[in-house]
């Protein structure tokens, strides 16, 4: 193998790749990236077995062929050397070296044989369909916040993401839920995708895809297996096992007829509930809503700490409520919220709340009481 590439193509995919790579590793290939020289491109690849990232990026290849070498000390190396310079790496079999030489810079990595470097199978995605990026980067970024981090409920660490036919009305929708909140984004349904399952994509994965998804082009190709995801954006690609096992019926704890609806400006809002809850139990991060008619109160009370009381005035024509909420909670829905006003839609102290971006009517999100 001996290949030239310029040093921006190469460090935006050694980017891209070698984040999927565990620090630290018990089987020392998974360290490396695997590097394929041929047709006038390097194609890198990493993996850890559950995700697999690859991307090609233009390249004089004046002999072709593949190796492997540490995904995180290439990237540093690459990355430090000047800007426009030109990277030549050959590989030296003899001496199990990959060369890399940059203007005056000459060093050299350990290797390891490609042929022990491995795949992660994508033959079996049977539905296929493109999505428009900005659909998929809407529905992945404002739902990931809700997963659980909880391992033993292994079946909730990621996003779902199906197929939803409501009415006439045909979606691809994303929902996401720790049991204390859940959010739930749609978007049109791509032609292709009726048929594809309902899969969990693993909460790893939907971080670097989130992260890959900046530099994606106008659409991504998804393929879709009963065990397997993978997403496809110009020269890149994301292949990910999905979490097996069944993502409970999130529908039923979306209240449908909640009568108390408060219509509040969501940065002042925001903006008061980071404040009062400066004093609230870290472990509870609990605040109260008082709400009566056009006022609510933000109120914290810390036997430990102190005490912070915040009036807004907000639109609100209901009952006269009281209701309990983790502000942490509150603040990340709140952060979802494009536009100026938010709806809070309420019932008692100790049912769900839905919560609505006035300007997008293609999110929701549920919060669960807590008893202060």
């Amino acid at each position: 193998m001996k290949v030239t590439i310029e040093r921006s193509a190469l460090v935006k995919a050694l980017g891209h790749v070698q984040s999927v790579v565990e620090r630290r590793n018990t089987i020392p290939i998974l360290s490396n990236v695997l590097l394929q020289a041929e047709g006038g491109a390097l194609t890198l690849t990493a993996t850890d077995l559950d995700i697999e990232i690859s991307e090609s990026a233009p390249a004089d290849v004046a002999g072709k062929g593949a190796s492997t070498a540490s995904a995180l000390m290439l990237h540093d190396i690459v990355r430090k050397l000047p800007e426009g310079a030109q990277i030549r790496l050959q590989l030296v079999p003899d001496e199990g070296r990959l060369q890399i030489t940059a203007g005056r810079y000459e060093g050299s990595l350990a290797v390891l044989p490609d042929e022990d470097f491995p795949t992660l199978a994508s033959d079996d995605l049977g539905v296929r369909f493109r999505v428009p990026a900005d659909d998929l980067r809407r529905l992945f970024a404002k739902t990931r916040f809700a997963m659980s981090q909880e391992e033993t409920r292994y079946y909730l660490n990621g996003v779902y993401l199906h197929a939803f036919l409501d009415g006439n009305a045909k979606l691809l929708r994303a929902a996401a839920t720790d049991g204390h909140r859940l959010a739930r984004l749609d978007a049109l349904l791509p032609a292709g995708a009726e048929k594809m399952p309902g899969v969990i994509v693993p909460r790893k994965a939907v971080g670097e895809l989130s992260r890959l998804l900046d530099d994606a082009e106008e659409t991504v190709e998804i393929g879709v297996s009963e065990s397997k995801i993978r997403f496809s954006f110009g020269a890149g690609h994301l292949t990910s096992k999905l979490i097996d096992g069944s993502f409970p019926d999130y529908e039923r704890v979306i209240p449908k007829a909640n009568p108390n609806m408060l219509r509040v400006d969501n940065k002042d809002f925001s903006a008061a509930v980071d404040r009062v809850s400066t004093v609230s139990a870290d472990r509870t991060r609990s605040i109260k809503l008082a709400l009566e008619a056009n006022k609510l109160r933000l109120m914290v009370n810390n036997p430990e700490a102190g005490s912070a009381v915040e009036e807004l005035s907000v639109d609100y024509s209901g009952d006269p409520l009281e209701i309990g909420f983790n502000a942490r909670y509150l603040l990340d829905v709140a952060s979802q919220i494009d536009g100026e006003m938010a709806t809070l839609r309420l019932a008692d102290p100790s049912s769900p709340t839905v919560i609505e971006d006035e300007e997008d009517e293609r999110a929701l999100y549920v919060l669960m009481p807590l008893r202060v």
